[in-house]
């Protein structure tokens, strides 16, 4: 795995940040019931420990089955459940709503977890991760673990990044209500970024 390939993880850890249903939204919430700042910058551990998960879930799955499967059959399977999580995303545009706000923050990082599986957020990885071998390392900890874990760090360093400034501005500045009246539907985008990454998996 390259540094390119780091600065694109990196890059959909950014967008990933963008997105409320990956927790800003719900870290906003908590702060504007308790009008706390330091409730809403606690929240953002659990968040981005649930999404680390998940992201490192999908890095270690890839890990696996290139050792059993060819490149060739991973990148036919991975494009599939990416087109099948984009079509699901467009045609049931709806979220789990299964907590309240008064949440514990085990709870909110299985929250977070849960939400970043069913949105495929791991799985949006698959272009950079497929096909990637990386030799094993000299040091106690294999190579691809390394990059593994390397990955999963940059990628939610960089959505806590993103997620914590927008949370901070609509928690101070502008207000929930921007929801309403200026923002772009990430649904639709976020689908469509699952279809991109089908088609850099297949064809990668």
């Amino acid at each position: 795995m390259s540094g390119a390939d780091l600065g694109g993880i990196a890059a959909l850890g950014a967008f990933h940040g963008l997105n409320p249903a990956m927790g800003w939204l719900f870290a906003v919430a908590l702060a504007l019931q308790e009008r706390s700042r330091r409730v809403l910058a606690a929240a953002f551990v659990p968040l981005a420990v649930g999404h680390a998960a998940a992201i490192g879930l999908a890095v270690v799955l890839v890990e696996e089955l290139q050792a059993v499967l060819s490149t060739g059959t991973l990148r036919v399977t991975g494009a599939a459940a990416l087109a099948g999580f984009a079509a699901c995303k467009l045609i049931r545009n709806r979220h789990p709503r299964w907590v309240g706000f008064r949440i514990r923050p085990p709870e909110l990082a299985l929250w977070s977890f849960l939400m970043a599986s069913a949105h495929g957020a791991g799985l949006m990885l698959l272009p950079f991760l497929v096909g990637v071998h990386v030799p094993a390392g000299d040091g106690p900890i294999p190579g691809g673990l390394e990059f593994g874990a390397a990955a999963v760090v940059v990628h939610t360093l960089a959505m806590v990044a993103v997620a914590g400034a927008i949370a901070v501005m609509v928690f101070e500045v502008v207000g929930v209500g921007i929801l309403r009246r200026a923002w772009v539907n990430l649904d639709l985008l976020w689908a469509a970024s699952l279809l991109v990454g089908a088609g850099a998996t297949l064809f990668g």
